[in-house]
């Protein structure tokens, strides 16, 4: 019977992802003329102690993907195990890979966005860090402002539901 139980659970622990790393939030910041920005506070506050290196790198949309260094190399292990053989994924590792770059906040806490990136994510002056499960989002704010506005209450419902609908037997997430 004990067998059973253990094997049971087992088999339930691997049914979800772990995550090493969880954020929430959404917090406003200003690019200064140097290309710095603070970090904030309540972003610090989600991050490990004594953490100032990161992984910062081109988004998917219009933005730049921030991580922890720990989240990034849990990425690039899976990335590693792409085929290289497969001419699609060699170009998106080069694609990625090639759009990264380690960053490390200064003794005032700010970070220097390379000028590439910033070009990348559009980035002028007022930007947005926003969470993303396991890393953060930099957006310029009227980018932000203009991606999240594109869907109507009703149509972020839909999309929650299409999206969601099936992570759960009873749907009460």
């Amino acid at each position: 019977m004990c067998q059973k139980v253990l094997f049971c659970v087992r088999k339930w622990e691997n049914t979800f992802p772990t995550l090493n790393m969880s954020f929430h939030g959404q917090y406003n910041s200003t690019i200064d003329t140097k290309g710095r920005f603070l970090l904030p506070a309540g972003l610090r506050k989600q991050l490990p102690e004594g953490e100032t290196r990161f992984m910062i790198n081109r988004g998917f949309e219009k933005c730049i993907t921030f991580y922890t260094i720990n989240e990034w190399d849990v990425l690039v292990a899976k990335l590693s195990q792409l085929n290289e053989f497969d001419a699609k994924a060699r170009m998106f590792r080069k694609i990625f890979m090639g759009g990264a770059i380690e960053v490390e906040l200064d003794s005032a806490g700010r970070m220097l966005i390379p000028q590439f990136l910033k070009d990348h994510a559009g980035l002028k002056k007022d930007i947005v860090l926003t969470a993303d499960i396991n890393k953060f989002e930099i957006w310029d704010e009227d980018g932000y402002k203009q991606y999240i506005n594109q869907l109507s209450d009703d149509a972020f419902s839909a999309l929650a539901n299409e999206v969601m609908g099936n992570l759960s037997s009873n749907n009460n997430i």
